[in-house]
């Protein structure tokens, strides 16, 4: 046993290659009849099987901290509060999540604002892990810390996708479904109104109908009944990602013209690979444009340039 060293110096060291996926993703609905199991799923399972005792501390540390150091709203002031989440431990995810992280904060002016959580990906580690539990719990700490009548919550998800919600994996350990209806509880409950939300997934337009409002900008890879493509573990981008992120967004484009533009590339990219059209959703509530004109007017008004491997140099696999 270790005595007199700091509980955090005994942490087990991370490794920079995630755990892969191995076992078959498990049935988490209950219930004796199909609607009973419908509405288990509807509300968000989440399942942990043996996790290392020290790993689960050493990420719970790493998201206080994280948390932590997040700076607060800033009165008068329209914020952008930024979450991008990968809640896959196949690497393009974290890849996409943590480059997101960097688009996005420097898009919105959300230094100091922007949470990435992320697994290690084969280069990197070192930041909270992705997951339900995390994802929520962040949410909860970002509305404690905004004004919800200012302020403007942007989250960017990247996983891989069921038709009833967003799937959390982490290699054999964790497990999950994040649905529509689970999501927009979280929303209510912790009052956060004003939303630009990207969700890069297979089927991530089942969340359109659940979550759009005045207040609210959703953009999703996919239609509700279709794949989208990309998410091969050893890429850098997903096809969505690297349209809307990577590309289109770093350019001072409002958000309407870089969803555009990102919907024709992606496109593109489907009709040459022969792929089946994804069809990404886009969906502005009125009340927006109430507000994203004064948070894009302080974009900055040069572009950067893509980084990573293009989406488009692995073809198929869908999300």
């Amino acid at each position: 046993m270790l005595t007199g060293v700091p509980a955090h110096a005994q942490d087990v060291p991370e490794p920079l290659e995630p755990p892969p996926h191995i076992s078959a993703f498990p049935d988490l609905a209950t219930g004796q009849t199909p609607a009973m199991r419908d509405l288990s799923l509807s509300l968000g399972p989440e399942m942990e099987r043996g996790r290392s005792a020290r790993e689960m501390l050493r990420d719970r540390r790493r998201l206080d901290e994280a948390l932590d150091s997040l700076e607060p709203h800033r009165p008068g002031r329209i914020d952008a509060f930024v979450i991008a989440i990968a809640l896959d431990s196949d690497p393009v995810f974290a890849r996409e999540a943590r480059e997101a992280g960097n688009v996005l904060s420097r898009r919105y002016d959300a230094e100091g604002r922007t949470l990435v959580l992320a697994g290690p990906d084969g280069r990197e580690a070192g930041l909270p892990r992705g997951s339900i539990e995390s994802l929520t719990v962040a949410l909860a700490h970002m509305a404690e810390i905004m004004d919800p009548a200012e302020d403007v919550l942007v989250l960017y998800t990247t996983s891989h996708g069921t038709p009833q919600g967003l799937a959390y994996q982490y290699g054999d350990t964790g497990f999950g479904l994040l649905s529509p209806e689970r999501l927009r509880s979280i929303f209510t409950e912790l009052g956060l109104q004003r939303r630009i939300l990207l969700l890069s997934a297979c089927f991530s337009g089942v969340f359109v109908p659940h979550l759009a409002s005045a207040d609210t900008a959703i953009i999703t890879a996919a239609a509700h009944d279709r794949t989208s493509f990309g998410c091969q573990a050893t890429n850098d981008w997903t096809f969505f990602g690297d349209a809307l992120v990577n590309r289109a967004m770093r350019k001072p484009l409002r958000l309407s013209d870089a969803a555009q533009e990102a919907r024709i590339s992606v496109a593109g990219w489907e009709l040459e690979n022969m792929l089946q059209p994804s069809l990404p959703q886009v969906e502005i509530g009125t009340g927006v444009l109430g507000w994203l004109p004064q948070l894009e007017a302080r974009m900055p008004q040069d572009a950067t340039e893509p980084v990573g491997r293009p989406a488009t140099g692995f073809q198929t696999a869908g999300g």
